[in-house]
């Protein structure tokens, strides 16, 4: 299996209707703070980071690696698309796959950013990477990520408890390049 390590990073901005996913900058430090901080955003995520904890994690310029990608609306982040190998803790049936994460802030809620940004980094990875599956695990109480995760594609593989709570599981197949 291609790790996704080994694609050229960062990859040019992609650009979609409304958005622009990029690589992480300095000027995205605040928002990464906000984003990570945030009890709305991580509602069903465990709850939000200690803003002094982030700070100090976070010193200059978010870390840039393979997969994660900013989304920009209009030259500011309003969240963050990650792509990144499915480990131990996710789920047996999931490990080795690419995993798809998201994050946005609660201002950019409502507008279909989350879908636009998604998509179009789903479409960068099957053009990157071909034949990759991809899994993506929400809390089932998360309607609006359970919303997504069918407009995205993804069917159930299965259900779990983790973390105090019914998770999804759901998996994309490969887009062939007929579909």
């Amino acid at each position: 299996m291609t790790a996704l390590a080994s694609v050229a990073w960062p990859p040019a901005p992609i650009r979609t209707e409304r958005l622009v996913l990029r690589a992480p900058e300095v000027r995205d430090r605040a928002a990464f703070i906000e984003l990570l901080t945030s009890p709305e955003v991580h509602t069903y995520l465990g709850g939000p980071r200690p803003l002094d904890e982030v700070e100090r994690a976070m010193p200059g310029a978010p870390e840039r690696w393979p997969g994660s990608f900013v989304v920009d609306r209009e030259g500011a982040m309003i969240g963050q698309i990650l792509l990144r190998r499915a480990t131990e803790h996710r789920r047996p049936a999931a490990v080795g796959m690419v995993d798809l994460g998201y994050l946005l802030l609660p201002r950019a809620w409502g507008h279909g950013y989350a879908a636009e940004a998604c998509a179009a980094a789903l479409d960068w990875l099957a053009a990157a990477l071909p034949d990759e599956p991809v899994v993506l695990a929400t809390q089932t109480a998360n309607a609006r990520s359970m919303r997504l995760a069918a407009k995205l594609g993804f069917t159930e593989v299965e259900r779990f408890q983790a973390w105090g709570a019914e998770q999804w599981l759901g998996l994309r197949p490969p887009v062939t390049p007929s579909e």
